[in-house]
């Protein structure tokens, strides 16, 4: 099975008094010291990776651990990750959680990471705030970097429009991906993009590229409620192993005692962690409107 892209990820949840976020799971595969130095952590705001989001309301990208708010930058380079990106994770203005999702290095041929950005008081476009680039070419993050995307345009602009995850699965052949031509030339194959809640008015959004030989995840999975809001059923999904998912008509009931990680997701708020797979809570106008499964 080819590695993923996204090799950890990590939850951290507020503390009952609210003043630190502690940890409340993750997945790190064979990564067994990251894995080990991990769950005794607790972050104040300001502090660390999830702390710094939790401070800045907004989602960070990291792109190597030598910063000063990643306490675990040995441990890291062991495991072989290359960059992070955390996501606060906002209801209305409570914080839910801070999701930590660590991306392999370039020595792994790895994908890439963007986080988009816009403030209705400077443009009614959305720019790229940073990415990491990993094996791709210099020329599709030059490309990036003068990109300009008004709302519904490009992968960003559709999550951004929708408030809800898009899944592109070719973007070279996608007339809706404007950087196809180069991001075939770099030999990025397929992309996700998941709308990033904030505290104010202004929308980023994060995009996870593939290149060829390591997918974003080895499955994902978006949730979305039907009409009566009575049970979840599947928006899209695609499998390294199975392809296409979009055609199942799997459902999951949604009630107050569920035993379903997605339904849990949906109806609190907060990530959950079953198996190999994180249950990514999707905000829009305030409230849960999605959940994005990711397995790796």
């Amino acid at each position: 099975m080819k590695a993923s892209f996204i090799r950890i990820v990590e939850i951290w949840l507020p503390s009952q008094d609210q003043t630190h976020l502690e940890f409340g799971g993750g997945l790190f595969g064979p990564a067994k010291v990251f894995a080990t130095a991990t769950p005794s952590l607790r972050f104040a705001v300001g502090e660390g990776l999830p702390g710094l989001a939790w401070q800045e309301g907004r989602p960070i990208l990291l792109k190597d651990f030598d910063s000063p708010h990643f306490l675990r930058a040995a441990a890291a380079q062991e495991a072989g990750l290359g960059c992070a990106i955390a996501l606060p994770l906002f209801v209305g203005s409570v914080l839910k959680a801070v999701v930590v999702l660590f991306g392999g290095n370039e020595e792994a041929r790895s994908g890439a990471i963007e986080l988009w950005h816009n403030s209705p008081r400077v443009t009614t476009d959305m720019t790229l705030v940073d990415g990491y680039y990993g094996t791709a070419s210099d020329s599709f993050e030059v490309l990036s970097k003068d990109t300009f995307l008004p709302r519904g345009t490009g992968l960003p602009g559709l999550a951004w429009q929708r408030g809800a995850a898009v899944f592109m699965e070719d973007l070279g052949a996608s007339p809706r991906f404007l950087r196809g031509a180069t991001a075939a030339e770099s030999g990025i194959t397929r992309g996700l993009a998941l709308p990033c809640p904030t505290r104010t008015d202004e929308a980023y959004v994060l995009t996870l590229l593939s290149v060829l030989g390591t997918p974003i995840a080895q499955k994902m999975e978006s949730w979305t409620p039907d009409a009566g809001r009575e049970q979840l059923q599947r928006g899209f999904g695609f499998s390294e192993t199975q392809g296409n998912l979009s055609g199942l008509t799997d459902t999951i009931a949604l009630d107050t005692v569920s035993t379903s990680p997605v339904a849990r997701a949906f109806l609190t708020g907060v990530p959950t962690i079953d198996d190999s797979t994180i249950n990514i809570p999707v905000v829009a106008d305030g409230e849960v409107c999605e959940v994005l499964a990711l397995s790796l």
